[in-house]
């Protein structure tokens, strides 16, 4: 096991850039497209890969690793099965937090809001763009759910190659797309000396508020 005085001491210095809220776009969704776009840029790997945070009615909170789909004005928008555990905790509690963090950048992006589905036409034109393997495996997955061994999953992933075999596979009806419709964004970047740079965007009657937060 490893030693918690040694990862006690796990740390070093972050300094790369800065961020000030006179110098940020006065829109979040355009600032993210902006630091998107460098994360991109610099070939991260999987740059739109994020953690999906939900809560049951109870309050007890699960989080996940999740890919962003696409953002626009209306929110960020990622897809799931309608069965799983994330889908059933935003059925019972339609908040969620993302974040995402860029470590080579020495940044992260936090977001929250409330969730609505996205339409069926939008799922839909999704899913058929999609790898033929990974429409099957939408199919055969019924995620979150108890399996026997990792050979169920791949029994029912046969199945559905010989069930959808030369045939265009279909949107299943326990699939489709989520949009976190945001109401506080906050960008952080890594300083020197652990003052860092958070500028945190809320929503407040329609207008986004810029402040900035203490590191």
């Amino acid at each position: 096991m490893i030693n918690n005085n040694y990862i006690s001491k796990l740390r070093r210095t972050q300094s790369l850039k800065e961020l000030s809220e006179n110098t940020v776009l006065a829109d979040p969704v355009n600032q993210f497209s902006v630091w998107m776009n460098e994360a991109i840029k610099s070939n991260l790997l999987d740059p739109n890969a994020m953690t999906l945070a939900t809560a049951s009615k109870e309050g007890i909170p699960s989080a996940r690793t999740v890919l962003l789909k696409g953002f626009d004005e209306r929110g960020f928008v990622f897809y799931t099965n309608y069965e799983s555990t994330k889908a059933k905790d935003l059925d019972e509690n339609p908040n969620a937090a993302l974040l995402f963090l860029w470590i080579e950048l020495e940044r992260q992006v936090g977001i929250s809001g409330k969730v609505e589905k996205v339409s069926q036409a939008d799922s839909e034109e999704y899913f058929i763009s999609r790898p033929r393997e990974s429409q099957l495996g939408a199919w055969a997955s019924k995620q979150s759910s108890v399996i026997a061994s990792r050979e169920v999953l791949e029994r029912q992933f046969e199945e559905m190659k010989k069930r959808f075999e030369n045939k265009e596979i279909p949107l299943p009806p326990f699939w489709g797309g989520y949009r976190v419709i945001p109401k506080r964004i906050e960008f952080w970047q890594g300083r020197e000396s652990r003052l860092h740079d958070r500028i945190c965007y809320s929503l407040e009657k329609g207008k986004w508020r810029i402040e900035r937060l203490s590191s």
